[in-house]
């Protein structure tokens, strides 16, 4: 079993910076998959960020959060984090931690065996 819990979340102001972290605990030698996903008010979840280390480290993002959100591993912490910089109002969501193995698209949720309670973020305009 793997335990996954989300901090860091908060309300900014669009523009603003919010740093995510993903804290793993418990059999987490098999994950070699961390995602972010998220899910605003009346829509699915969508995927924003993962890192993999099963083959080489890779790093991957959805077109609307790249060359803003940067993933990261801090393998000595056990953690996961999100930095989130320039915020959008559209970036207003609940933002969930996920844990799985080798997965060759780390944008399918249904690829992780383990997820997070989630997070808020809230950007104002």
């Amino acid at each position: 079993q793997v335990h996954l819990v989300e901090s860091g979340g908060g309300l900014v102001q669009a523009g603003g910076s919010l740093r995510l972290s993903c804290q793993t605990s418990g059999r987490t030698f098999g994950s070699t998959t961390m995602g972010w996903f998220r899910q605003a008010p009346g829509k699915e979840r969508e995927f924003a960020a993962a890192i993999s280390w099963w083959s080489g480290l890779r790093l991957s993002y959805a077109d609307s959060v790249k060359g803003r959100f940067t993933i990261s591993r801090d393998i000595a912490k056990n953690t996961i984090s999100l930095q989130m910089n320039s915020l959008k109002p559209e970036d207003t969501a609940v933002y969930y931690c996920a844990a799985g193995g080798a997965i060759p698209n780390p944008s399918a949720s249904g690829s992780y065996n383990y997820w997070g309670q989630g997070t808020q973020v809230t950007v104002s305009s």
